[in-house]
């Protein structure tokens, strides 16, 4: 039998034995002779018990008695600290609140933290829980990315992650070769006690602090993300085939001879999925999605197939990408480029003039595509009716034309439903060839985006629906309804702003999705639309379905990206097993058992690249402003605090006003009305006013930028910024689209 399997099961034993009602904390020898153990495994309970310990799920009392932690009144979870030096416990039962914690009872933690906290006592004022750390299950901080800073006397680094607290001090044979105004990534060697700092040494030197790769390379080492393929990955890659042999070809459907295109951004080189369109003899639209057959080459259990589901995602940076695949995959025999053989998943739909999907069909295939096609020429093409680009591609304008159709009409269909639409703008970075950045424009998508987009979301429908009702092990991507009290929150600031969310209780996504159409072109667009997403629920894997609520779906996944995400390699891998009838009880099993944790990864894995590619993008920004210190914007008001505001540019760029620098006046928060009241002057500073700022700091290593106000707030006619830096912002750039990406 598994020994894993045999520890595993004793354990739950054991935490069920603790969990009965009748249960109080035990001595060890009271609980081995409570629970039997024979004397031979003695030394194997108590093992058990240590390492039940070192994960949280038990406590052992400074009196060596043994419970779950809520005998001893305590909560295990993950310390979040704040820059200015307290903390909160997020706890591991999502149905406890978050407990607070002052500094002086952090007991040395670190943020990011696992620990375990006492309640003292609830602030009923803040009607919140406060409490102490009792014990740090486990250190989140062993690697830490900083600043290098040394005189004659000592050395030490200053954490770019500025909720980590306190310097790392750098004993002289820890420095390595770094010099003063470095970036380095440390390595732990004595946590922080009482009144001493933490202790490390370097172990990698970034470069110079102002030198913009060592920057992004900085937030790199920050969030863990690998560059580097391990050597024995690398080996097997390159076993790999340039080209597609013969053999590999035996028993899929051969489409080498359908016109099929793909499009992207002129940057990308990981070409996941092609399209291909037509007409039935009834009048039917036949649609179908070509997507690479990663799993053909990435093997279950191989070490190519762990570092995939290690990696979870690929990063895409602004100035790089960190490919989940190796480069000889994910550019190459896996994607999908023009006038080349590659093997694929296909999914073919026959879809009607109202955009249902009366039939389908999913096979393994070959195709050989035809043309690999841009954002920026397809939709000259389409929209401007470019002659040069209408000549080079005449060929191919009927079924563009065609494609076009259909995605308005399944776009239609979509938005009918109730589903959302975030199409409020996003910036796209520009930079030049040593990596600084050089312009920051607006960019909205465009028909050839929708056109990719709306394929890919009726593929994606069609195949988690299709496996739903085949009752098959599967990864589905998951919206689940939003929390009542955000709901609630986000309908009162909507309110303050002028504007009503319909419906009372349940509320549906086409009353949020009615209120993005209202603001639609207005200058409080951009803010409503983004305190809305972030009332939303975060977009996760599952393997169970529950439905998306902003897609308005009853079955999503996510298949159309196997070359970028992890749970779309896995889900061609069921889909497979099915559709050959060899998903037997014993994979079945094999699969229950172990997606629940792959899902749950995946969503971790995404997270972490989400963040990272915000924190570069933050930034870039930072470093973009740094030319504009003194200079006069126009921005809108979008957050409140108490310790000022909130203001975001039309370039997108965010900064804060700090309460300090608004010296006309002493201003108090109305934090339930999003407003800042002038005790003397009576003067309002309201979310959604317009103001003038001036940039008055620029901190790339906090990534902030501060302002001060230059002007009184404006309310009713909002007029356009007179800045000539602004006309920056009126560029075009299809640089690349998400492809749904977070839906």
């Amino acid at each position: 039998m598994d020994l894993e399997k045999i520890k595993n099961e004793r354990k739950e034993r054991i935490l069920a034995f603790m969990a009965s009602g009748e249960y109080k904390p035990l001595l060890f020898k009271e609980l081995s002779h409570t629970m039997e153990v024979p004397k031979t495994d003695t030394n194997m309970f108590k093992t058990f018990l240590e390492e039940m310990e070192s994960e949280g799920k038990i406590y052992k009392s400074k009196k060596n008695r043994y419970g779950l932690p809520e005998h001893f009144n305590l909560i295990s979870g993950r310390l979040q600290m704040s820059e200015r030096g307290f903390g909160f416990l997020i706890p591991d039962n999502s149905g406890i609140e978050d407990i607070y914690i002052s500094p002086g009872y952090l007991q040395n933690a670190m943020h990011n933290d696992r620990v375990l906290v006492r309640v003292m006592y609830r602030d009923y004022y803040y009607k919140k829980d406060e409490g102490e750390v009792v014990k740090i299950l486990k250190r989140a901080n062993e690697i830490v990315v900083g600043t290098f800073f040394s005189d004659k006397h000592f050395s030490f680094v200053v954490p770019d992650e500025k909720r980590i607290t306190g310097d790392i001090l750098i004993p002289a044979e820890g420095a390595r070769g770094a010099v003063h105004g470095q970036k380095v990534v440390v390595e732990i060697t004595k946590w922080p006690e009482k009144a001493k700092h933490a202790e490390g040494c370097v172990i990698e030197i970034l470069g110079d602090k102002d030198d913009p790769n060592a920057d992004v390379l900085s937030i790199i080492r920050a969030f863990h993300i690998p560059e580097e393929f391990p050597e024995s990955i690398m080996k097997q890659v390159a076993e790999i085939e340039d080209a597609v042999p013969e053999n590999d070809i035996e028993g899929r459907r051969d489409l080498r001879k359908i016109r099929t295109v793909t499009i992207d951004g002129e940057d990308a080189k990981d070409l996941d999925d092609a399209v291909s369109i037509g007409k039935t003899v009834d009048g039917h639209y036949r649609l179908g999605v070509h997507i690479a057959d990663v799993s053909h080459y990435v093997t279950e259990g191989s070490s190519l197939d762990k570092e995939a589901l290690e990696r979870g995602t690929s990063v895409y940076l602004v100035d790089r990408v960190i490919p989940m695949l190796p480069p000889k995959l994910s550019n190459g025999i896996c994607s999908l480029n023009s006038g080349m053989d590659r093997l694929t998943f296909t999914v073919f739909m026959t879809i009607d003039s109202k955009g249902k999907v009366i039939s389908h069909e999913i096979l393994e295939s070959v195709i050989n595509n035809a043309e690999r096609m841009t954002y920026t020429n397809v939709y000259k093409m389409l929209a401007e009716n470019d002659p040069e680009i209408c000549q080079r591609y005449s060929h191919l304008i009927d079924d563009f034309k065609m494609m076009e159709e259909l995605a308005l009409i399944l776009r239609e269909k979509r938005m009918s439903r109730g589903a959302m639409d975030f199409n409020f703008g996003e910036a796209r970075i520009i930079l030049d060839e040593e990596g600084r950045i050089t312009d920051i424009v607006k960019f909205n998508p465009t028909i050839a985006e929708k056109i990719i987009e709306e394929f890919m979301i009726v593929c994606n429908e069609t195949v988690a629906e299709y496996f739903y009702w085949m009752e098959s092990p599967f990864v589905y991507r998951i919206h689940e309804e939003p929390d009542k009290e955000k709901l609630l929150n986000f309908s009162n600031f909507v309110r303050i702003l002028g504007y009503r969310i319909k419906g009372s209780g349940e509320i549906h996504p086409s009353a949020l999705q009615k209120l993005l159409e209202d603001v639609k072109g207005k200058k409080e667009e951009r803010l409503i639309s983004t305190v809305m997403l972030r009332s939303l629920q975060k977009a996760r894997y599952s393997h169970q379905n529950t439905g998306h609520f902003g897609l308005a779906s009853k079955y999503y996944c996510h298949f159309t990206a196997p070359i970028r995400r992890y749970p779309d390699l896995i889900i061609h891998r069921i889909m497979k097993e099915v559709i050959k009838g060899k998903m037997k009880e014993g994979r079945k099993n094999y699969y229950n058992k172990g997606l629940p944790e792959i899902a749950k990864e995946c969503s971790e894995r995404e997270r972490v690249a989400e963040d990272a590619e915000r924190a570069v993008e933050e930034l870039k920004k930072v470093e973009y402003m740094q030319q504009y210190l003194g200079d006069v914007f126009e921005g809108i008001i979008t957050g409140i605090t108490n310790f000022g505001m909130f203001v975001e540019l039309d370039n997108t760029v965010e900064g804060v006003i700090r309460l300090s620098s608004m010296e006309d006046d002493f201003y108090i928060l109305d934090d339930m009305r999003y407003f800042l009241l002038g005790e003397r002057t009576g003067k309002q500073y309201r979310i959604g006013d317009i103001v003038e700022v001036r940039v008055a700091k620029t901190d790339k290593i906090a990534r902030q930028v501060e302002f001060v106000i230059e002007s009184k707030p404006t309310r009713k006619k909002q007029k356009k910024s007179s800045n000539k830096n602004n006309k920056r912002n009126t560029k075009k750039n299809h640089k690349k689209a998400s492809k749904g990406k977070n839906s």
